[in-house]
């Protein structure tokens, strides 16, 4: 399980743009061949809604941080085909799955992967895990980073504090101590209008700091949450970034109970929430425990390229797809070999999802109307979606059908 570096270099750089943003697009490939989400910033829920999965359905998916592989088994799927570039995500997807077949009950999965902080995991790893990881897999987790640390040894210092969304989530930490907020009183607030208090008084004016808006200003500066500087260009359209953000925060902060979105407790605690009651994805909850195990065996992992995949699958074998947000990263001809593998290997009333960080859908104008008059745009639901996805990060979900 080598690095594939050049295959992502391939997929980040774009051919026509110019020298500096050339640079940037090297540096985010280089950023990228390391854990990038050690959680997934994607709604299970909405996702899951909006692909209504199917008992023969065969779904594939992008597997970034592995999360919603997991939760879409509570969907009931015939399988799942998780397929990613990055090696550290395939190894992350690779050790859930492990640790689902073979961690001996509820408690010390949910040690493991919730707490994720507790140094009795490592001791589970050895003695439970390990064993049943193949050689690549094993030897990722038990080799070091960059800093000399062991991988593994994140399971028991706090494993959402690494990766570069990790990194970013604690500098956001850090520049919130030097302008004296406790980011926490978000998750402390009871009501949705204490959240809005809470983030109208104190997280608000954070980006009309000169600082800040500098700082955000630089298209390097949003590497940490995965956003390569073609999406950057996307997200911030014709505002400037700290504008863009802040709405996006808001919808974090006060969309949303914070009793029950998970991901504003990743941002403002940088983990879940440790008491019972705290939301979890659906993977992690206790209530799906048994049932993710029972179909556990249902997942395969790849790594691999996911338009050579497709082109790979018999015709009429594929029915539901999931890109999360990779297409901001492509070019025409890159989006057009996609959407030509997706068309080839779907079936009639397959469905494909993905998210964008501008609203609109990229597709029209950029897709050859041969491919694209083949699909429905679910326009009225994809609104829907965007508005209840709780990440709250994305401009868009879009959902599209084939005709039959």
């Amino acid at each position: 399980m080598n690095i594939r570096g050049h295959e992502i270099d391939r997929a980040v750089l774009r051919s026509d743009a110019e020298p500096k943003s050339r640079i940037l697009d090297r540096a985010f490939a280089f950023a990228f061949r390391g854990l990038v989400y050690a959680q997934i910033w994607e709604d299970p829920v909405v996702d899951m809604e909006a692909l209504d999965i199917r008992p023969e359905s065969h779904v594939v998916t992008i597997a970034s941080g592995g999360c919603n592989v997991l939760s879409y088994l509570t969907a009931d799927p015939a399988r799942i085909t998780a397929v990613d570039l990055n090696t550290a995500h395939v190894a992350l997807g690779r050790l859930k799955q492990a640790s689902v077949r073979h961690l001996p009950d509820y408690a010390a999965f949910r040690s493991f992967f919730a707490e994720a902080d507790r140094d009795e995991n490592l001791a589970l790893y050895h003695r439970y895990v390990a064993p049943h990881l193949d050689d690549a897999t094993r030897r990722y987790w038990e080799g070091r980073d960059l800093v000399g640390r062991r991988r593994i040894a994140g399971f028991g210092k706090g494993i959402y504090r690494r990766g570069l969304l990790g990194n970013f989530i604690g500098i956001a930490h850090l520049l919130a101590k030097l302008y004296r907020i406790d980011l926490h009183a978000v998750l402390e607030a009871e009501t949705l209008e204490d959240q809005r208090r809470v983030f109208e008084e104190k997280l608000a004016p954070v980006f009309d700091r000169k600082f800040v808006r500098w700082l955000t200003d630089l298209p390097a500066s949003l590497f940490g949450l995965g956003i390569p500087p073609a999406q950057y260009n996307a997200l911030a359209g014709n505002r400037r970034m700290a504008e863009v953000l802040k709405a996006r925060l808001e919808k974090l902060a006060c969309g949303f109970p914070v009793q029950e979105n998970y991901f504003a407790w990743q941002a403002f605690s940088r983990g879940y929430g440790k008491h019972a009651d705290c939301p979890l994805p659906p993977y992690l909850e206790e209530r799906n425990y048994r049932t993710v195990k029972a179909r556990i065996d249902r997942i395969e992992t790849r790594h691999a390229n996911m338009t050579g995949f497709l082109m790979e699958q018999d015709e009429n074998s594929v029915d539901r797809v999931v890109l999360l947000d990779a297409q901001d990263w492509m070019d025409d001809a890159q989006l057009t070999a996609l959407w030509s593998a997706i068309t080839r290997a779907a079936r009639p009333g397959a469905r494909v999802l993905f998210r964008t960080a501008a609203e609109p859908s990229l597709l029209p104008g950029r897709l050859p109307d041969a491919i694209l008059s083949r699909w429905d745009y679910a326009e009225r639901q994809s609104g829907d979606f965007t508005q209840r996805d709780r990440s709250s990060i994305y401009g868009g979900v879009h959902l599209y059908t084939l005709r039959a």
